[in-house]
């Protein structure tokens, strides 16, 4: 692509509404994961007898597992929905932007 191309797709009202919506959806949701993570490293270091429960009487599962499992599905889950937003809205106005730019 060549420098005017660049020039005219950044002067581009759309390309700074794509720019801010996924700056705004990656750290919104990274600002969600950390979270609760950090939360549960806060819960590990302060109240492991908490997590070291067990889930039933005379088990050896504990309440930490499936917290941990939790964490991890979330992590999956808030992947998903950054996907599923890059495919719909953000790849739908990077058309616009590419096919404003090729006229």
């Amino acid at each position: 692509m060549s420098n005017k191309n660049n020039d005219r797709i950044r002067a581009n009202p759309k390309f700074r509404e794509l720019a801010q919506k996924r700056s705004r959806t990656a750290w919104g949701l990274t600002a969600l994961v950390l979270g609760v993570y950090y939360s549960y490293m806060l819960l590990v270091g302060m109240a492991p007898e908490w997590l070291a429960q067990p889930l039933s009487e005379g088990g050896t599962l504990s309440l930490g597992v499936p917290v941990g499992a939790f964490i991890i599905f979330f992590a999956w889950a808030c992947t998903g929905l950054y996907v599923r937003r890059a495919n719909s809205e953000f790849d739908r106005l990077n058309a616009e932007i590419v096919e404003e730019a090729g006229k």
